[in-house]
């Protein structure tokens, strides 16, 4: 029975480790996968979203201006002495009132903030657009970064394998008598530096998840694999990016709409001038002794409407004077306009090189690696033969390391250097 029981025992915990297990596995994530979450989750996206959406409340605000508004209103009244000894107004009433006013002409003002209303919500609209192109440029960057850190910690994990090795071809030749003990303690002091190059290597990989998992809105979390690696096509740009690509650009177009809606306030402000007309109907109920003076009954109802018009005449030039500064912030805003235009197109021809000069770069380091590599096998092959000695290639294998570990960066820059071309064109969407 005890061995039963026990084994239930057992068959019960290895269950259960093998479903926590499980659920510690890494998920797989890709590039595109990131892409969507941050599109979906990344903080300031939401941001920029609720400010489009307050821009649309503020639209169905503005529509509301040229609808008439209702108020009611209701008091109680008590006439002290002297005044409860006028006879046509009882001492004690109450009394109802429900007022409707409707603006008939405002000099456009209504149908202008409704536009402005309008094109700011388009505004906001390009924001974020902009935001959504800066994320998703963090999310290429921070996946390659872990694409990285991940590479570097199997380059230092080869390399210790690698010193490893050597240290005990050296242990050995020394315990024969046949080197000294120099190149021994020289490939110890390496192996060292290796074992702490793994430390940080893994250290990197930690924050380079770390500072990802907060772009695409799952902070904190670091229990996820990025599928990618450092391979593919590492091919140049042949043709110059076209000239007019800045209008592709979000902040170019929110640029110009911010211009279109200083141009509508300007529009409004001279509108202050115009004649401005409203219609005000209001209707009133009273109760109290005697309150209606026509015939002496205890209830008076009436109602009286009204039509205004108001013109402003004189305010030394007050408006005059602000459409002025209005076309100042015109002025202000085109010249920034016209710089951000310049900025552009050095960033897209900086971008143009950047990506260009990569390619270069992957081309050398690939070089350099084979040579590393070559140069590795020979310098092994000769300490094994008895013409050089272990100090020869310790160095041989810092050259390999420094080699495949500028091939890595110079990939990694690459897939960055196309992230940032991309979004310099305005296509990284």
């Amino acid at each position: 029975m005890k061995h039963k029981l026990f084994l239930k025992g057992t068959m019960i915990i290895s269950s259960l480790v093998f479903s926590i297990a499980a659920s510690a596995q890494s998920k797989a994530l890709s590039l595109e996968e990131c892409r969507k979450m941050a599109l979906e989750n990344n903080k300031r996206i939401i941001s920029a979203q609720l400010q489009v959406d307050a821009a649309k409340a503020n639209y169905e605000v503005a529509k509301t201006n040229a609808l008439p508004t209702i108020d009611a209103s209701v008091m109680g009244v008590h006439l002290g002495n002297p005044l409860d000894q006028i006879q046509v107004i009882p001492s004690d009433f109450a009394s109802a009132s429900i007022d409707v006013k409707q603006p008939i002409y405002a000099g456009g003002k209504i149908k202008l903030n409704k536009e402005a209303s309008s094109k700011t919500i388009e505004v906001y609209q390009s924001q974020k657009v902009l935001t959504e192109t800066e994320v998703l440029l963090g999310v290429e960057k921070g996946y390659w970064l872990i694409v990285q850190a991940k590479e570097k910690v199997t380059l230092a994990q080869k390399y210790r394998e690698m010193l490893k090795s050597l240290r005990q071809d050296l242990k050995n030749a020394v315990d024969a008598g046949l080197t000294y003990k120099n190149d021994l303690l020289r490939s110890e002091v390496n192996l060292n530096q290796a074992e702490l190059n793994i430390i940080k290597a893994n250290d990197a990989l930690v924050l380079a998840k770390l500072n990802f998992s907060q772009i695409i809105g799952q902070a904190g979390d670091t229990n996820f694999a990025i599928t990618d690696e450092v391979s593919g096509d590492f091919t140049s740009l042949l043709e110059i990016p076209n000239e007019n690509v800045a209008d592709n650009r979000p902040e170019i177009d929110m640029l110009k709409k911010a211009i279109d809606v200083e141009k509508i306030k300007t529009k409004i402000i001279k509108a202050e001038v115009k004649p401005q007309v409203g219609l005000s109907l209001s209707g009133f109920s009273s109760y109290g002794d005697k309150i209606n003076f026509s015939n002496g009954n205890d209830n008076l109802t009436s109602y009286y409407s009204t039509i205004g018009l108001t013109m402003p005449v004189f305010d030394w030039g007050k408006n005059r004077k602000k459409v002025k500064e209005q076309n100042f912030k015109i002025q202000s805003k085109q010249a920034e306009l016209e710089e951000q235009k310049e900025l552009v197109d050095i960033e897209v021809q900086n971008a143009y090189l950047q990506l260009n000069q990569s390619v270069k770069r992957i081309n050398l380091s690939n070089s350099s690696l084979k040579q590393a590599d070559e140069n590795l096998r020979l310098a092994n092959d000769r300490y094994r033969v008895g013409t050089i000695i272990g100090k020869d290639v310790l160095e041989a294998q810092v050259i390999w390391q420094e080699a495949y570990s500028n091939t890595i960066d110079s990939k990694v820059e690459y897939k960055v250097n196309v992230a940032n071309y991309k979004k310099a064109i305005g296509e990284l969407k």
